[in-house]
């Protein structure tokens, strides 16, 4: 059972897939945003070759927890990709993962250009991790 995380943006979608068992989220692309009916094509294309069964959605919730349009926007794309592939969706707070990535590269000593490039794919990653670490575990149960 795979889950496919994905950052919106208005230009870009970060994308991440977990492995099968669902422990852990890896970077895979990055979509350059045109229009939804393409936006919906690539995505769509993604969830098949990586045989997904679940979406989760990054929400980007203002600091006081409400959604502005950022959020709207993310929600509207999900709400299509849903409808298109028929998977279930969650939509998992966002807040700060952008930071967070910007941060965990700069760590790990990457180039300001690489950086551009794999930002929203590591925010992606951070988003389905978040959403795979509070799942239960079976031996957790």
């Amino acid at each position: 059972m795979r889950t496919m995380g994905l950052d919106v943006g208005s230009k870009t979608v970060g994308v991440a897939v977990s492995d099968e068992l669902g422990f852990s989220a890896h970077p895979i692309t990055t979509v350059r945003r045109t229009n939804l009916r393409a936006d919906l094509h690539e995505l769509t294309r993604l969830v098949t070759e990586q045989q997904v069964d679940r979406l989760i959605v990054g929400l980007p919730l203002n600091m006081n927890g409400s959604e502005g349009p950022r959020a709207g926007e993310s929600r509207k794309l999900g709400d299509a990709l849903a409808d298109h592939t028929h998977l279930p969706i969650v939509y998992w707070d966002e807040r700060l993962t952008s930071v967070a990535a910007e941060k965990f590269l700069i760590e790990a000593d990457v180039s300001r250009k690489k950086r551009k490039e794999v930002i929203d794919q590591v925010a992606a990653c951070l988003i389905l991790q978040g959403w795979l670490d509070s799942q239960p575990r079976i031996e957790d149960e």
